[in-house]
């Protein structure tokens, strides 16, 4: 019955099928269609089923399907685009009852366009383009002279004005001619060089940078959904009370207009790579728009938290680039929220429960036998709950409502007997996230809150809580996670690997919180470009690291002066050394651009180069220093050829004796190697994976748990690296790359006298890796 329905308005019977599937759907046509039929008569022609099937899909709210069918019943929306206009004017009234008058006038019910009227705004819009047209002919863009027409007359049928504007164009040119007919030539654009086609000048939160493209670009699958300030209700899924629209005017009146965003951090761990996006994402969205973000941490659970991650949170949000528009703690309104949970119970909306925690665990628990006792009995009990009369676990204030993961009444307040860092021992009763956040977003006047996918569950109790307390209402908008392979980013399990000596504290570098990684090297630039070219999707990304080096490669490529150091070093006496002492050598800063400075570097009779850059015998192939294969030394202007190879008793080659000769008066060597002569003493470490497989969680990769796949290779230290002075001077975090080895950042465990670098990355991605 239904399918027949479908197709007799003009639904082909695989599309009639297809909207069957969808029972939602299906049944809003269905309504739809017979409200029409008993107007219409049981022929509904094809233009009418049309806009009856669009109406039905495009209806976001379905209480106003009869109101608008009514309408394309009778005849007075008779164009998608005076439906359009409808769908967008109920979307924007979501209270009863609609003003008629100002619905038919945004619709355009009644008007009337005249042939006359077409022909003479077509008339004057050809007149105003004549000259173009003339010169052009047919190869002008006819679009524009329809775009133009339209705008004089919105409610105009759009295949009337594109026939007159046909009509007059032949009128005024004449039929096409050959010249006509040929394809129109293609303006060739100046082709930019492969530099500057990487890196575009974008604006980006406000300020100029040289990226691909811009955060907002890459936010755009997702962030042109989000509804405007003040336009919350436009969302789907979102509530609309008798007092929304007050609130929602009361709101803008505070905030102008204004974007409101907020990162709201656990202040019980450190930050890690998954944090980056979120970060990225509510600081760079607000900036972008004009808006401004909190910082709010979520300091409800007092057990855990500790002032080091307050402080390094900050930081690590400050370094990232981006500065909070006011830090706050959910703590700072432990108060309102208080006097908010009183209002909930005396609403009927609370109540105290006695159920212990694992009764209550889980999706399915059995219904509270406390959920139906009296107000006056759960606000007593509620005080005496804050008054430390119950212990832990005795005694909880729920909410009843059931979440969309079928979770029922979540606890709005615990009993834990444990000082806050910040209101000591003034509560022993402590909110729970279900509770505060969205009430601390409604205090802040949140107008995006932007959380991962895991809280879309969450999403039905935030709108519910709001609502409950008649309270201004933001929106919570979900995007998918972060996540990295070869890793893990779980506070649980870094503690884990702290305890048990695997990494020496959060920061180690191999771990991919934000300290480590600014530890290791990794420039802050690098890390928000690896978050926007992620992009912000609904889907989780689980990414590979390389992906993450490649950026950190791209920033300091820019950023990191060259210098030279050696990681296992050959001693090379220069006996024909062409001065009595050592002479000064200008090395570039950047040897692609020698604009940006050059550092000097003494050059003495003793150099030092990289064991595996000498060979006794070479091999085909092989390019470096060998007896009878001279090589150059990089920056010099010397060559230098093998005149003797001293060892230890063992066989093992100590040193070299080797004659130099100037770079223009000698054959052209087959490479040029690097090299250090009166260099410093410093300690470098060479980090590779962590883990071994790329899912250390997984119990099918790794059955024996996380902790059993640590690589045993992760870290190399190099305790007798020699580095060149010109980095005598370099502070904790100071980068360079050196020459041929990688990328390396000073490591803040730097003394006086012995400094220490940590390989940030290599050069090239190694093959080899997975």
């Amino acid at each position: 019955e239904a399918l027949g329905l479908f197709t007799g308005i003009g639904l082909s019977e695989a599309k009639a099928r297809e909207t069957l599937r969808n029972g939602a759907l299906s049944a809003l046509l269905r309504r739809a269609v017979l409200q029409a039929r008993s107007a219409l008569g049981p022929a509904l022609d094809k233009a009418t089923g049309t806009l009856l099937y669009n109406a039905a899909a495009r209806l976001k709210d379905p209480k106003h399907l009869g109101f608008l069918v009514g309408y394309i019943a009778r005849r007075e929306i008779l164009t998608d685009l005076q439906l359009n206009a409808a769908l967008e004017y109920v979307r924007s009234h979501p209270l009863e009852p609609l003003d008629v008058a100002d619905f038919e006038q945004a619709c355009g019910v009644g008007v009337c366009i005249t042939p006359e009227q077409i022909e003479e705004a077509v008339e004057a819009v050809i007149s105003k383009h004549r000259a173009e047209l003339l010169a052009e002919r047919y190869h002008f863009n006819m679009g524009l002279l329809m775009g133009e027409a339209r705008s004089q007359l919105r409610w105009a049928d759009g295949k009337t004005i594109k026939n007159e504007v046909d009509l007059q164009v032949l009128h005024l040119l004449g039929p096409k001619t050959e010249a006509d007919l040929e394809k129109k030539p293609k303006v060739s654009k100046a082709r930019l060089a492969p530099a500057e086609k990487q890196k575009v000048a974008v604006v980006e939160n406000g300020d100029m940078g040289t990226e691909t493209k811009s955060l907002l670009e890459q936010l755009r699958g997702e962030a042109l959904k989000f509804h405007k300030p003040g336009e919350n209700y436009k969302t789907e899924g979102y509530v609309v009370t008798p007092n929304t629209m007050a609130l929602l005017k009361q709101h803008l009146a505070i905030t102008g207009g204004q974007v409101r965003t907020r990162f709201p951090p656990e202040p019980n761990g450190i930050l890690h790579i998954g944090h980056a996006k979120a970060i990225n994402f509510n600081f760079g969205y607000a900036k972008a728009n004009g808006g401004v973000c909190f910082l709010r941490y979520d300091d409800t659970n007092p057990e855990k938290e500790e002032e080091k991650y307050f402080t390094a949170i900050r930081e690590m949000v400050e370094w990232l680039g981006y500065q909070p528009y006011a830090v706050t703690h959910a703590s700072d309104y432990f108060d309102q929220l208080y006097t908010w949970a009183l209002e909930l119970i005396r609403r009927g909306q609370a109540y105290v429960c006695h159920q212990k925690v694992e009764e209550i665990k889980g999706h399915n628990p059995p219904p509270s036998p406390w959920r139906d006792r009296p107000v006056e009995e759960s606000l007593l009990l509620f005080e005496d709950m804050r008054k430390g009369k119950f212990g832990e676990g005795e005694a909880t204030l729920r909410m009843k409502l059931v979440m969309e993961d079928g979770k029922m009444d979540p606890v709005a307040y615990r009993v834990k007997f444990t000082p806050h860092h910040r209101t000591g021992d003034k509560w022993c009763i402590y909110p729970t996230y279900d509770y505060t956040h969205c009430l601390c977003d409604s205090i802040e006047h949140i107008t995006h809150s932007l959380c991962t996918k895991e809280f879309q569950a969450r999403r039905s109790s935030y709108f519910w809580l709001c609502n409950a307390l008649d309270v201004y209402c933001p929106v919570q908008w979900e995007y998918g996670r972060l996540n990295l392979l070869y890793t893990v980013v779980s506070k649980r399990k870094i503690i884990r690997l702290v305890e048990t000596g695997a990494v020496r504290d959060w920061d180690d570098p191999r771990l991919f919180t934000l300290t480590a990684l600014r530890r290791r090297g990794f420039p802050p630039e690098a890390i928000n470009n690896f978050c926007a070219r992620v992009g912000v999707t609904v889907a989780q990304a689980t990414m590979e690291p390389h992906l993450l080096e490649a950026c950190a490669r791209e920033v300091l490529n820019e950023q990191a002066p060259r210098a030279m150091a050696v990681l296992e070093p050959l001693k090379v006496t220069i006996t024909n050394f062409p001065a009595p002492k050592a002479l000064e050598v200008l090395v570039p800063n950047f040897p692609a651009d020698e604009s940006r400075g050059f550092h000097k570097v003494p050059f003495h009779q003793t150099v030092y180069i990289e064991e595996t850059d000498f060979r006794e015998e070479a091999d085909k192939g092989y390019k470096r220093l060998a007896p009878g294969q001279p090589v150059g030394l990089r920056h010099t202007g010397y060559i230098i050829t093998v005149q003797n190879v001293i060892k230890d008793v063992s066989g093992r080659v100590i040193e070299l004796e080797v004659t130099c000769a100037k770079s223009d008066a000698a054959e052209k060597p087959k490479a040029f190697i690097h090299w250090v002569s009166v260099p410093l003493a410093c300690e470098v470490r060479l980090y590779e994976r962590l883990f071994l497989h790329k899912n250390p969680e997984d119990p099918l990769e790794v059955p024996g748990g996380f902790l059993s796949d640590l690589n045993p290779d992760s870290l190399r230290v190099v305790h007798n690296a020699l580095v060149d002075s010109s980095v005598s001077s370099a502070r904790p975090f100071d980068k360079f790359q050196f020459e041929r080895l990688g990328y390396f950042s000073v490591d803040p465990d730097s003394e006086e006298g012995k400094m220490v670098f940590n390989r940030t990355v290599t050069l090239k991605e190694d093959p080899g890796k997975a």
